[in-house]
């Protein structure tokens, strides 16, 4: 669980807090809310966030279903492992941790742009847990948030640099954070500054700086996971925000890789769907499916 130096600052009404344990010295643990009644639906976040990144979308499903908001490895408040790899399949393992340790079955399982990938893939592997997936703002295209702006092309660069980019992941001015998460919203206004006052939490801990860098590195595994997709045997809807940073083309690539997914694109919307329409998704996700 989180040190009383680094608990929470945000709380969701309804939620609790647990962990998963290690099962060796290469894991971590992780941690994740839990909330709600009914099947069971998993939530995974997108990149530089964390569980809390639903905060609005949980209350409006979890009188339907039992919901799992998890932090990814090495983030929000799952531990940091030195030397730790976060790439697609290590990611991946993550969660595939949350759905066997649970013994969760017949699980919906919903990712906002990393977390979307990883909830495909994770699909992919065990087929015989995932009842379906909705895949939103898939982020399984070259560029990622550094199409997002000038600045987060400049910050992704520099974290990315050989020699200072470490130093840089370590350097996150709020200002700066709040840009880069406001150019993936069409509606500026939702994002809400206490949100990113814990995001700037996390973003201090000790070791955090070195995932930053580590997850940005990995984007290539989240394209090359691409190639997984047509492996899902569960339905699939993919959702996308029509002002997403992916184009055009890379939402109709993904649509002939799965022709027989749903597909719904949100007008106006950006990348961080779950900040912004938290009740598009919402009405998705209790739809029958």
């Amino acid at each position: 669980m989180p040190s009383q130096e680094t608990r929470p600052t945000l709380h969701i009404p309804g939620t609790a807090s647990h962990t998963i344990p290690p099962r060796g010295s290469r894991e971590g643990t992780l941690r994740y809310l839990k909330a709600g009644t009914g099947a069971p639906l998993v939530l995974l976040h997108t990149v530089r966030t964390q569980a809390e990144h639903f905060r609005s979308l949980i209350p409006l499903i979890s009188d339907r279903y039992t919901v799992y908001a998890l932090d990814l490895p090495g983030m929000g408040y799952s531990e940091i492992v030195p030397g730790a790899s976060y790439d697609e399949p290590a990611m991946r393992a993550g969660v595939e941790r949350l759905l066997t340790e649970l013994d969760l079955k017949d699980v919906t399982l919903v990712g906002e742009s990393m977390g979307a990938v990883l909830a495909l893939t994770a699909a992919a592997d065990l087929p015989e847990r995932v009842r379906r997936v909705v895949a939103v703002n898939t982020y399984d295209f070259p560029g990622g948030v550094a199409r997002s702006s000038l600045l987060a092309r400049l910050v992704v660069s520099g974290v990315l640099a050989p020699g200072v980019g470490p130093v840089i992941a370590g350097v996150e001015p709020k200002p700066a954070l709040r840009k880069i998460l406001q150019g993936g919203l069409g509606d500026k206004a939702a994002l809400h500054e206490d949100y990113v006052d814990e995001l700037l939490q996390v973003g201090s801990r000790p070791g955090y700086p070195a995932v930053a860098r580590a997850v940005y590195q990995a984007l290539p595994s989240l394209i090359a996971a691409r190639s997984r997709y047509p492996e899902v045997k569960a339905p699939i809807h993919l959702v996308y925000g029509e002002k997403d940073w992916s184009r055009p083309s890379d939402r109709r690539a993904n649509k002939e890789l799965l022709p027989t997914a749903d597909f719904t694109q949100v007008r106006g919307a950006g990348h961080f769907l779950a900040l912004e329409r938290p009740d598009v998704l919402a009405d998705l996700v209790n739809a029958p499916a």
